[in-house]
């Protein structure tokens, strides 16, 4: 059974606003320096760019993708509420005063959550620089928050910037034109990977559910699943019926159709994994043989050898499990 709890405006005014007013003041200042070593280069800084997608929406993205990854890690989101502004995913670390710097171009408001569409350092690395549990509410799945208690960066004193609440299925937060809806459709990038509809809007955040056109990474130590992939998007599909909007974790913004090819890329590759095994091949025949289907060619599909070579692996021990 699916369960919704409803936050409402959540609990983040008062006391909790004052501190954040305080963390985030300087836009030099921050727990990591956001220039550091770990942060970006000039040349990185100069290809990261706040895209406009509605009045209230944008996202920090960066290098022209399908390949080049935008710079410091995953698309963050930016949705500015009538209280403050919640981001959707912080990059690596090092990054959050960039993030910060690129919101501060367009209001004055102080952030007040942070969403984790999924546990990876490329999408939470900077939920230390902006509080997040301590002094900001944060929210993910609830996989996701286990996911991300076995990380280096949530250790120790770190644990303090882990995620404050978590949802299974669905979770709503604010109302009216603020409303955030997340959703759980099922395992594939990992087995916690929420998607975020901004409801008003009609966008969502589908994280790296679909990081880019190519070969779905699954990861496993995080409870990925390359077989659940496609029927996790069609799911996802079918539950956001009104979205033509999708919000990658790492190209460029999506359309409805896109993410339909996309689940149906994937699942063909799962197939030809299948039909391989059975062909008797192994995983190097397997990889070797695969080539870019005809439907996909021109479209922008990036296929890495060794990306390839991985997938067929993953894709051969979730079959061979399933059929024991």
């Amino acid at each position: 059974m699916r369960r919704q709890r409803v936050l409402g405006t959540l609990v983040l005014v008062g006391a909790v606003c004052i501190g954040v007013g305080a963390y985030q003041a300087p836009p030099q200042g921050g727990r990591q320096g956001g220039r550091g070593p770990a942060g970006p280069t000039e040349e990185t800084l100069k290809a990261t760019v706040l895209q406009k997608l509605g009045d209230n929406l944008y996202i920090v993205t960066g290098a022209t993708p399908p390949r080049n990854f935008p710079p410091g890690g995953g698309n963050t989101a930016v949705f500015i509420t009538e209280k403050g502004v919640v981001l959707v995913d912080t990059k690596n670390p090092g990054w959050g005063q960039v993030i910060l710097d690129k919101v501060r171009t367009v209001t004055d408001k102080p952030i007040i959550a942070i969403i984790n569409t999924h546990t990876h350092r490329d999408h939470t690395g900077g939920n230390e620089f902006f509080g997040a549990g301590a002094m900001v509410e944060s929210v993910v799945q609830e996989n996701t928050k286990a996911n991300m208690q076995r990380m280096d960066i949530f250790q120790g004193e770190q644990a303090k910037y882990l995620p404050t609440r978590t949802f299974k299925d669905t979770m709503s937060l604010f109302s009216g034109k603020d409303r955030i809806d997340l959703f759980y459709f099922g395992r594939g990038h990992t087995n916690g990977d929420a998607w975020v509809l901004f409801r008003a809007l009609n966008v969502v955040h589908a994280g790296d559910q679909f990081a880019l056109r190519e070969p779905q990474l699954a990861n496993v130590a995080d409870g990925g699943s390359l077989v659940e992939h496609p029927t996790s998007l069609r799911k996802a599909l079918a539950g956001l019926p009104n979205t033509n909007t999708f919000i990658t974790g790492h190209s460029t913004v999506m359309t409805r159709r896109d993410v339909e090819e996309f689940a149906q890329f994937s699942e063909d590759f799962v197939r030809y994994a299948e039909a391989q095994i059975k062909a008797g091949k192994s995983v190097d025949e397997a990889a070797a043989g695969w080539k870019l289907p005809a439907a996909y060619k021109g479209k922008g599909y990036q296929i890495q050898e060794m990306r390839v070579r991985n997938n067929m692996q993953i894709a051969y021990d979730e079959l061979k499990a399933s059929a024991r």
